[in-house]
């Protein structure tokens, strides 16, 4: 069977010579700002950024702010009149540069194949201790399709620990703007694979509220706990929160406008040996949300879901298997009412599986499959010839089902640890509904598989 096409190629070629070019550096100059508060390498949290192994986890819990003994300003105690000085030496302050390749076997139409990105995007963090409580993963970055800077994901945590029943509780408090940003486990949307994705290549309509609708579209609080190290629970609550739309919030053009608030819930279990940690768990969400306005009709969401985590360490190497499934009932009053859905109640499936190998901290490579699948609505999921001059050349869907399925590939290497070059695979044999003409206008689910080059420096 022959996989690469001709723009599989040349992202090969460019791989090859990224590859040749970085694997001749020996060290690195600076290290995220993570590494310079813990003194710890990369590889002291992460099997291969952004997968965190059990440190990682701990130090997330722990809301951001386990330091090295040296890193803070000395200061006085504080005393009831006087606060105290909490201040890191070095400023927690880090960045990243992407920049990409990306092609598919057909090029959209009207548009030009193999698109470079320089850069794809720059990411800015204030990601550290703010003191011995609080902490943070702040995060802005600069998209080169929209030439702005946005807020993309934060997640800021008060957290502390204490004994019960002589067994550790870490606790803590959360705000975040994304729900599953907050979660330590690397199965469930934010966190989960593919750990990295292209910006410019097509993907399938329909997904879950849960798979990043809400993204940096809401703001959160809750809480979460950490008992004995196996016992983990979080429950936070969402509100709209339209960033760059005017104040106070009348929902014209949002998709999505929360009524009240919306729960986001997850359980878990962990059990960690020497050489095996394994994960099993529960998430959920519910909303109720106003399309486009602040009143009237509401549509209802309600996604349940179940994820699983196995990592094996064998010598110096990790061995990883990961999966997760996602149901999402929807109760479609306000869209329906206005034509924009078939019926009123429909549901979305989505589910994923991968397994991954860690050749020390230097080479990864991975294999994953996905599905989505649910209700076939024409209405909702448009064809082609009924989304007119909005329809984008990849987007139609000409039997109304929002079925997707196919494989992912994934190659990392890391010839120092701050600098990533990975190259991705993307396979599908079901596109929005089908395999040939899935669209009504020509478009065959093959025609988007694609070829996609990263190159990533964190400093």
């Amino acid at each position: 069977m022959k996989i690469l096409t001709k723009g599989a190629g040349a992202a090969v070629v460019y791989l090859a010579l990224a590859v040749l070019l970085f694997s001749t550096s020996r060290t690195a100059n600076a290290l995220p700002s993570y590494a310079r508060q813990t003194g710890l390498a990369c590889t002291g949290c992460h099997y291969a950024p952004p997968e965190l192994n059990p440190a990682g986890r701990l130090f997330k819990l722990l809301g951001y702010t386990q330091k090295k003994d040296n890193s803070t300003v000395p200061a006085p105690d504080s005393d009831k009149r006087r606060p105290g000085l909490q201040m890191l030496e070095n400023l927690p302050l880090g960045a990243w540069f992407e920049t990409s390749m990306t092609s598919t076997k057909k090029a959209i139409p009207g548009t030009q194949n193999n698109n470079i990105e320089f850069p794809q995007d720059i990411s800015l963090f204030l990601a550290g201790a703010w003191s011995d409580h609080v902490g943070s993963f702040l995060q802005v970055t600069f998209d080169t399709q929209d030439s702005s800077f946005g807020m993309d994901n934060t997640d800021i945590r008060y957290a502390n620990k204490t004994k019960v029943a002589d067994k550790d509780l870490i606790f803590g408090l959360m705000m975040n703007n994304n729900p599953t940003v907050e979660d330590v486990w690397m199965t469930l949307p934010n966190w989960g694979y593919p750990f990295v994705a292209p910006d410019s290549a097509p993907s399938p309509a329909a997904s879950a509220i849960l798979q990043g609708s809400l993204a940096q579209d809401v703001a959160g609080f809750g809480g979460y706990a950490m008992y004995d190290n196996h016992f983990y629970g979080d429950l936070t609550l969402y509100r709209s929160d339209h960033i760059g739309s005017s104040r106070p919030n009348n929902g014209s053009g949002a998709t999505y406008n929360i009524n009240g608030v919306a729960p986001y819930w997850r359980l878990a279990y962990q059990e960690s040996g020497r050489t095996n940690v394994f994960e099993a768990g529960f998430f959920g969400m519910h909303m109720s949300s106003f399309p486009g306005a602040v009143s009237g009709p509401t549509d209802n969401y309600t996604d349940l879901g179940g994820d699983v985590e196995y990592d094996r360490t064998i010598g110096r190497d990790v061995l990883s298997f990961r999966g997760m499934y996602l149901h999402e009932g929807q109760t479609l009053n306000a869209s329906y009412a206005s034509g924009a859905s078939s019926y009123v109640k429909e549901h979305l499936n989505t589910a994923n599986a991968n397994v991954e190998y860690h050749y020390g901290n230097r080479l990864t490579g991975n294999i994953g499959w996905f599905l989505t699948s649910g209700t076939a609505d024409s209405a909702l999921y448009q064809s082609a010839s009924m989304l007119g001059s909005t329809y984008d050349g990849v987007s139609g869907s000409a039997n109304g089902s929002p079925r997707s399925t196919g494989i992912s590939g994934n190659i990392s290497y890391w010839p120092v640890q701050n600098i990533d070059v990975s190259f991705q695979y993307n396979g599908y044999t079901r596109f929005n509904g089908g395999s040939t003409n899935y669209d009504g206008s020509g478009r065959n689910a093959s025609d988007n598989n694609t070829s996609y080059l990263l190159i990533r420096y964190i400093f």
